[in-house]
């Protein structure tokens, strides 16, 4: 039995997000992924300007007049969300959890892609695989795959990206548009990355919070590690803590967008304490451009 406040979220995630895709989202998202290909459409009668090279000898001997195929884009596409619900995903300093952000984010691409006509489907991981839905069509599906999102309860507090990535490459292994909402706080994954960016359309939607880059002065804090349970004592009061934290945070995250800049990974950097919608829309219009060159 699902709980009438799991329902009710659900509804309201529904709401707002159709409000988001209808009046910003659609369109870019439309124009940022290329479908499979072309297939025929009709044919028509040739008129001046039209490329000799599509025309349709067959028809036109039988017509006695030039006639030319006509293509249209295959729009289909399937759209795979790999979503982190690692113990780290439950921190939050600001407006809300990391793990609140990447469900509502991924609602926002989910309602995106139905109204497309695509596919979606999700992998929720952990250090484990915890949730794999298949692609399918359709409102209920995504209805279905929010309601996981928001209803799945994490048997490992760990992050293991490597094996995720292996296990999509094993399950889906027809090109996909694969958006990884993470905060990349993982084990080297830079192997399992090389190899689903070649196979994939692999974009990497990292979620951050404020305060792992900046550290406040609080004093003597205790911090615990949530996804190994190990715990440290600090002086956040010691500018040399602090700024040897906010140096190594950045190292960290560089080292990231990097591996992602190598790999033709492109990437949507979100956080706690700022809308998520215009980075999309951002990365949509940049895609947009891309496609028109």
């Amino acid at each position: 039995m699902i709980p009438k406040e799991l329902i009710q979220k659900v509804r309201r995630i529904e709401i707002t997000t159709k409000r988001v895709v209808d009046s910003l989202v659609s369109g870019g998202y439309h124009s940022a992924f290329k479908g499979k290909g072309m297939e025929f459409s009709e044919v028509r009668e040739y008129t001046d300007g039209d490329d000799i090279r599509l025309i349709d000898w067959n028809v036109t001997a039988r017509m006695r007049t030039p006639y030319i195929k006509k293509h249209v884009e295959e729009r289909e596409l399937t759209v795979m969300l790999m979503v982190d619900a690692s113990a780290s995903g439950s921190f939050g300093t600001v407006n809300k959890f990391k793990g609140e952000i990447a469900v509502e984010l991924c609602a926002l691409l989910a309602f995106s892609a139905i109204k497309n006509n695509d596919r979606v489907g999700l992998i929720i991981y952990s250090s484990e695989i915890e949730k794999y839905i298949p692609p399918q069509k359709g409102r209920n599906h995504v209805l279905y795959v929010i309601r996981e999102l928001l209803y799945d309860q994490p048997k490992h507090p760990g992050t293991d990206i490597d094996k995720a990535l292996r296990f999509l490459n094993r399950v889906q292994t027809k090109k996909a548009v694969v958006f990884m909402v993470s905060d990349f706080l993982s084990p080297p994954f830079e192997n399992a990355l090389r190899i689903s960016a070649r196979r994939h359309d692999l974009i990497a939607c990292s979620v951050s919070d404020p305060r792992e880059t900046v550290f406040p002065d609080v004093g003597l804090v205790e911090l615990e590690d949530a996804e190994n349970g190990s715990t440290i004592l600090v002086d956040s009061g010691s500018a040399v803590f602090r700024e040897t934290y906010r140096r190594r945070t950045e190292v960290q995250r560089q080292a990231v967008t990097a591996l992602f800049r190598n790999n033709g990974i492109d990437e949507i950097a979100v956080s706690t304490e700022t809308e998520y919608v215009e980075p999309l829309v951002r990365f949509f219009r940049k895609r947009e451009r891309m496609m028109q060159r």
